[in-house]
C-alpha cells in the first residue's frame, strides 16, 4: 500500500495509531462514495501496518486471528477526492483471547479535531490455525496493544 504514513499520533488528549490510507476509484459505488464493503477493506488495510508488519509483536495474528464483531457508523459521506483517508486507530479493551479496536477517518486534510466521517470498531480474536480453537493472546501481544490502550 503505497503512501501509508503510520506513526503514533497525538489528537487532543488522545493517543492512537494515525495512517494514511489511499481510495481507489473501485472504492466508490453508483451514488459517488465509498460503499460499505469497500470501506470494510479499508479499515483492514488501515489496520495491517499497526498489527502485522514484521519485528511487531503482535506478526503472530497474521498467523491466526478472526474477527469476531464489527461496527461501522457513518456520520458523513467520502468520496475519492477525500483520499488518502486519515484513520485514527486505538484498544478500546483487551480480554484473553480478543481485544477491539477503534477507529475514527476522515477525510484527508481534516482537521484531526474535526467530527469523524467514519467511527468504526473491530473485535479481534487470537486463533490458532492447527486446533481451530481461539487462544490467549501472549505477553508480548498484551503488552504491545496495552500501549495503545484508551483509558
Amino acid at each position: 500500500m503505497s503512501g501509508v504514513l503510520a506513526e503514533a499520533a497525538q489528537q487532543g488528549t488522545q493517543v492512537g495509531f494515525h495512517t494514511k490510507v489511499g481510495v481507489r476509484w473501485s472504492d466508490m459505488d453508483v451514488f459517488q462514495h465509498i460503499n460499505h464493503a469497500r470501506m470494510v477493506t479499508l479499515l483492514e488495510e488501515a489496520r495491517i501496518p499497526w498489527l502485522f508488519e514484521d519485528g511487531l509483536p503482535t506478526v503472530t495474528l497474521r498467523d491466526g486471528a478472526v474477527i469476531a464483531d464489527l461496527h461501522v457508523r457513518y456520520r458523513g459521506q467520502l468520496r475519492h477526492d477525500d483520499g488518502p483517508l486519515d484513520v485514527l486507530m486505538w484498544i478500546d479493551e483487551i480480554r484473553a483471547v480478543d481485544f477491539t479496536i477503534g477507529y475514527e477517518v476522515r477525510a484527508g486534510g481534516a482537521d484531526p479535531l474535526s467530527a469523524p466521517s467514519i467511527v468504526a470498531s473491530t473485535q479481534i480474536a487470537a486463533f490458532d490455525i492447527d486446533t481451530q480453537r481461539l487462544r490467549r493472546l501472549t505477553a508480548p501481544e498484551r503488552e504491545y496493544l496495552s500501549r495503545w490502550h484508551r483509558v
